[in-house]
């Protein structure tokens, strides 16, 4: 029988005039892999703090079973800012002691891209102090992930990851025993780790069974019978549903819910968009051209990109564009941008990029644009214009496209300066969408949007007619959203990927492996073949140094209890001081041999 970690009894939070929680009873038990979802607001990050007693509850308590090991992953890190990423992620291991270790070597690799962590000016030596709130959180994530806990809480784990490493995330967390309990809105990660759901809502908290696509189906079967008209049955859950059963296979290996059921649930509702007919609307807004690139390279500074590309971005064409960091994804955009704004007469450093005469565009880049914080929301949005025509007839009021994006009457009335980071972030694609562009390029669009949100989102993109680019890490969204998936591997060149990003994740697990088999045939024909003989004494003085590190950490550690007898004998401390200076010394070349022996044994 599983046992129990946390126990949930009646708990109660108010903010203000708001009750968020009201009478909560949950559990967690050991195995359990809980997804945590819901509006964004509506207490997701509260509970999960209150879970881990790192927020009181009003009424009602929190317990925990004793002896509990637990890790939190919060959206604000407590790393010492002075510390190195060594000291913070690995403590005071010896090289050989942690790269010895197969589970470091897999947190590391997954979550950098390699022992040496690329992309970090000093390797495992670089101060925290300066570095993007994105590389803090996966060093923060790096350091949880490498201790052994009973109960792992993670909030929006998957910010500031890329494709690859929300895949090697989902695959360590599901390999590992510890239970679980996550808040994201990465619907694709939230089916291949979770087993159960908590869905958050107006200060309840309803349970369901199974990963993503099993709450879907729940919640739009329990919709379906308590609705007692047809438009209550016309709803965006039974089109994410009918998106899931039809769409890209395998969401779950083994989904739940019965596929008879599914099925006649969804048998009348359309697929999510009529692609031959908003084809022919976007021809019709956009002609023939809209963006030729031949013979295109793409640099950002002294640094080559993009070379020798040749693509058509045609009217409805709907790409998703995926690629390791530092690519060029986002320049390859800002390219297009470019010779947009200037009708062809920005060009890059090499090629020619030709833009359709009737390109109307509306790039989302990944900062939030700045406005006026003293404008009404709706105000903000009116600026651009009163009403927006969507297409096939379909025509919004500013008020009513709020309205769609989680804006409703009250909160349209909201200062722009009192909005949260994922609010600023709907307004600004609202407000992108309100001037009828007929290309649009979304970089990161889903960052700091809610589940509900993205659907929406989703359902609007679905009937919009006009050319689009997505580049996301949220998978889910951009095989909702797009038709093709291009990649940039990291070798100047796109490629399109007839499987989409599973086999983007396949090809670079390839690359990969044939980098890390090349490295040892190198590394073979550089050095010469060693005797057994020498494999033999390489392994005795292995041995021998092992023994010596014992000792050396023997006397650092009686030279430290000194140091903490002598405290006030500044005189005595300076002596050991230098003596534990010294020591520190003969241990690194020590670490060094042993790393060079290694190879030969």
């Amino acid at each position: 029988m599983a046992v129990n970690l946390v126990n949930v009894e009646n708990v109660s939070k108010v903010y203000g005039t708001r009750a968020l929680l009201d009478g909560i009873s949950l559990g967690v038990s050991e195995g359990d892999r809980i997804g945590v979802v819901g509006r964004n607001g509506d207490g997701k990050t509260t509970l999960i703090r209150m879970l881990a007693k790192l927020e009181d509850a009003d009424s009602g308590r929190v317990t925990h079973s004793g002896g509990l090991r637990m890790g939190v992953l919060t959206q604000h890190d407590s790393l010492d800012p002075a510390a190195t990423v060594r000291h913070e992620v690995i403590r005071d291991l010896a090289d050989h002691e942690w790269a010895g270790n197969a589970k470091i070597r897999d947190v590391l690799t997954g979550l950098f891209g390699g022992l040496d962590l690329p992309g970090f000016p000093q390797g495992l030596d670089t101060v925290i102090g300066p570095l993007s709130g994105g590389e803090r959180r996966r060093i923060a994530l790096a350091k949880l992930l490498i201790d052994e806990q009973d109960l792992i809480v993670l909030d929006e784990p998957t910010n500031h990851l890329d494709v690859e490493g929300i895949s090697w995330l989902a695959r360590h967390l599901r390999e590992r025993r510890s239970a679980l309990v996550c808040v994201t809105h990465d619907r694709w990660f939230l089916d291949q780790v979770c087993t159960r759901m908590w869905d958050v809502q107006r200060g309840d908290v309803h349970e369901y069974e199974g990963g993503y696509s099993d709450y879907v189906f729940a919640r739009a079967e329990r919709e379906r019978i308590a609705a007692t008209e047809e438009t209550k049955r016309q709803n965006l859950v039974r089109k994410e549903l009918a998106w899931l059963r039809r769409g890209a296979p395998a969401r779950t290996s083994k989904p739940r819910f019965r596929i008879e059921a599914a099925n006649e649930l969804i048998a009348d509702v359309p697929p999510p968009r009529d692609s031959s007919e908003l084809m022919k609307f976007a021809s019709s807004r956009l002609g023939r051209t809209v963006f030729d690139l031949e013979d295109v390279t793409v640099q950002a500074g002294p640094k080559v990109l993009l070379k020798h590309i040749t693509w058509h971005l045609g009217p409805g064409d709907r790409i998703g564009l995926v690629g390791v960091n530092g690519a060029g994804k986002t320049s390859l955009l800002r390219a297009l941008a470019d010779a947009a704004r200037t009708e062809g007469e920005t060009q890059p450093v090499a090629g020619r990029i030709a833009v359709g005469k009737t390109v109307k565009l509306a790039y989302l880049s990944q900062e939030v644009g700045e406005l006026d914080p003293g404008l009404r929301v709706l105000e903000a949005v009116q600026q651009v214009r009163e009403r927006v025509d969507l297409g096939k007839g379909r025509e919004m009021t500013a008020g009513q496209l709020c309205e769609t994006f989680g804006f409703n009457k009250d909160k349209q009335w909201t200062p722009v300066g009192d909005l949260s980071g994922g609010e600023r972030r709907r307004l600004q694609i609202l407000r992108l969408l309100m001037d009828e562009p007929n290309v649009l390029f979304l970089d990161e669009p889903t960052n700091d949007l809610d589940i509900e949100t993205l659907t929406q989102l989703e359902d609007l993109l679905d009937g919009w007619p006009g050319s689009m680019i997505v580049i996301s890490h949220d998978r889910f969204f951009v095989e909702r959203t797009t038709d093709r998936v291009f990649a940039l591997l990291g070798d100047a060149a796109l490629r399109m990927l007839p499987r989409g990003i599973d086999e983007y994740i396949e090809r670079r697990q390839r690359m990969e492996e044939a980098a890390a088999a090349s490295a040892p045939a190198v590394a073979q024909k550089a050095a010469p073949e060693k005797s057994a003989a020498d494999q033999r004494a390489a392994k005795k003085e292995l041995q021998k140094i092992e023994r010596q590190l014992d000792k050396a950490a023997e006397k650092e550690a009686k030279l430290h209890a000194q140091i903490a007898d002598h405290a006030t004998d500044f005189e005595k401390v300076a002596g050991l001081d230098a003596q534990l200076r010294e020591l520190a010394s003969e241990r690194e070349e020590l670490e060094m041999r042993w790393l060079e022996l290694a190879e030969d044994a």
